[in-house]
């Protein structure tokens, strides 16, 4: 049975100045393949990504921004080379949690189905070492080594439950903010000019933007996008009521 290729497309480039040149991939090679790819299979890509990668950053704006904007349109997720970001938990984590179908134009199996395969390998590993700790305390502990809450201190107190609600609640935080990662600029360029939340929300539905679940933009969901980022809104009838 053929695969029906998704015809819209987002592409995500990956450039860092030390890679470049090591890889033999740099910018316009990438843009080369993915756009070869597009052509060959009769896709339209939608918006390009690019990130600048820094040695010493953990998180990838750019593919935030890439993941929301292809979960909100319908969209493939497209790269030039799947190697080394395949073995970047960031990267194979933000595929997994966004559901969107994915492919890579060096490895035509690299989809969603390879991602799962990824994960489970390293999610298999990560039991191996997790069991060989296991192990090794067991043995401490048979030896008359003290674990856990037999240490003098290491009781849970109520300042540490509050930083483990405090990193859940950021964590959803984080997850909001990266369901419209690629419209923040815009949305935050908008208020800035003096646009009001319902203006704000009207530019996006008439560019065609969708919110996270893909509905329309309100003034609402607008508010919330500004308070999440610390800027406080006057509430219009409609976000008062929402």
């Amino acid at each position: 049975m053929a695969t029906t290729i998704n015809p819209k497309m987002v592409a995500y480039y990956r450039v860092s100045t030390k890679a470049q040149g090591q890889s033999g991939l740099g910018l316009e090679g990438q843009q080369t393949a993915v756009e070869g790819y597009a052509r060959a299979v009769g896709g339209e890509i939608l918006k390009s990504f690019t990130e600048i990668e820094s040695g010493k950053r953990a998180d990838r704006p750019e593919l935030a921004k890439a993941i929301a904007y292809a979960r909100r349109s319908g969209a493939t997720l497209v790269i030039a080379k799947l190697d080394r970001l395949a073995r970047n938990v960031h990267f194979l984590s933000g595929l997994m949690e966004s559901k969107v179908d994915f492919v890579a134009c060096d490895n035509a199996t690299a989809n969603r189905l390879t991602i799962h395969i990824l994960a489970a390998v390293a999610e298999d590993e990560a039991i191996r070492i997790s069991e060989r700790t296991k192990a090794a305390l067991a043995a401490y502990k048979a030896r008359g080594g003290l674990l856990g809450a037999a240490l003098v201190g290491s009781r849970l107190t109520d300042a540490d439950r509050a930083k483990g609600s405090a990193k859940g609640n950021a964590k959803l935080v984080s997850q909001a903010r990266n369901s419209v990662a690629d419209l923040l600029p815009e949305i935050l360029r908008l208020k800035a000019s003096g646009s009001t939340q319902r203006a704000i929300a009207d530019a996006l539905n008439t560019e065609g933007h969708k919110t996270a679940k893909g509905a329309e933009w309100t003034s609402a969901q607008v508010c919330r996008v500004l308070q999440r980022e610390g800027i406080t809104s006057v509430k219009t009838p409609e976000t008062a009521t929402a």
